[in-house]
């Protein structure tokens, strides 16, 4: 997969469910300072301003796509909110591997690490894993 940009959460969704859009929570993200020549805008959701495109338009909120463009997320998680699962972002690298592919000693010591920063919700009744398991 490519590295996770904002831009990206206008097409990610729940590999499991299918829900769309996921939640984004971002631990760290950098900005590459490239210059971005053509932008083009997402079409239905907005991972930066965490809003459909529609209600952005309609609330007359002007864009920065190239500032955007520019923001790398480095770590972070991203949630499904239909069917509790989760799936971690390490290294700009989102991990959306079915269930049973994933590797659980890796994803509970994710949860451990950010367990400051992750909802409660995920870290007791998240899935595949969580730490109640």
């Amino acid at each position: 997969m490519d590295k996770l940009k904002y831009k990206l959460m206008n097409i990610l969704a729940c590999p499991i469910c299918k829900t769309f859009p996921l939640q984004l929570i971002v631990y760290d993200e950098t900005n590459t300072g490239s210059s971005i020549v053509v932008v083009n805008p997402c079409d239905e959701y907005c991972g930066y301003n965490k809003k459909k495109m529609a209600d952005l338009k309609s609330e007359g909120i002007n864009l920065d796509c190239k500032s955007c463009l520019q923001i790398r997320i480095v770590e972070g998680i991203l949630i499904c909110q239909n069917c509790n699962r989760w799936y971690p972002i390490i290294n700009e690298i989102p991990h959306m591997l079915p269930d049973q592919l994933r590797n659980k000693k890796q994803d509970k010591n994710f949860l451990i690490k950010n367990k400051e920063k992750i909802p409660k919700e995920i870290l007791s009744e998240g899935k595949p894993f969580n730490l109640s398991d």
